[in-house]
């Protein structure tokens, strides 16, 4: 029987492996989306849109739908998401593989500022600098909301929702960026300090390289912690090793 290969999906790297995937004949995939981007990109194979209902009506849709193996692609800071796959996979007997892109190193001439948390991120602002570029994404700007004394520079893909810092200006765009974007658009905000979450990857590296030239403070939320006994992989081969399927 054809195995049947769930992807929690949502980044670059899930896609990647749907392509992948959907290659091989006699595999099926499924990616699902939690809906939250309107206009996600293409996806190969089969696509659902919205939760399953916590860790338990993920084990019940990887029972009627037989699935196989589940691949959490999501974003590394999806953590509440990762913990239902790590249950829903212990539930039904099946194999588990975390698709992560490797995190951010420091480079010579970095000024980061590792914090564990949003809200610790906030704490870790006052005396960095008053005008402050947050890049860490629009659901979690309640965090910085109480700093009436620092101006915002917001970058968003979609608009963020209240509540956020009073004194915030928001940009929206779509990366990738480059070193010369970013550049220019630190200098053209004035900006301060730099907040971000440590995503990894290329596509949104630039702003720590352009941060990195301009001598600006670099505050990095750190990733939160896999599940216990979970391990994750870095790219779409490894993931292909884990589910014994060779790359096509």
């Amino acid at each position: 029987m054809s195995p049947h290969i769930l992807i929690l999906g949502g980044t670059t790297e899930a896609r990647r492996l749907a392509a992948a995937l959907a290659a091989r004949p006699g595999v099926r995939v499924t990616t699902s989306l939690a809906g939250r981007v309107a206009r996600p990109g293409a996806v190969e194979g089969d696509v659902r849109i919205g939760g399953f209902g916590g860790a338990e009506g993920l084990a019940d849709w990887l029972r009627e739908q037989r699935a196989d193996a589940v691949v959490d692609a999501t974003h590394p800071f999806a953590a509440s998401i990762t913990a239902n796959a790590a249950r829903a996979a212990r539930a039904t007997g099946l194999p588990l593989v975390v698709l992560r892109r490797p995190g951010w190193r420091p480079a010579p001439g970095d000024r980061r500022h590792p914090v564990p948390s949003l809200a610790a991120a906030a704490d870790a602002l006052p005396g960095l600098g008053r005008r402050v570029f947050l890049t860490t994404g629009r659901l979690g700007l309640a965090a910085f909301a109480r700093l009436t004394d620092l101006h915002f520079v917001v970058r968003s893909v979609e608009p963020p929702e209240p509540p956020m810092p009073p004194d915030a200006e928001v940009i929206l765009a779509r990366g990738p960026f480059t070193v010369a974007d970013e550049l220019t658009l630190l200098r053209a905000h004035r900006i301060d300090v730099l907040v971000t979450k440590d995503s990894g990857g290329e596509a949104t590296a630039a702003k720590l390289t352009a941060a990195r030239e301009l001598g600006l403070p670099v505050v990095v939320v750190q990733r939160p912690p896999l599940p216990p006994g979970v391990t994750a992989v870095p790219g779409v081969a490894a993931v292909l090793e884990r589910l014994g399927l060779e790359p096509p």
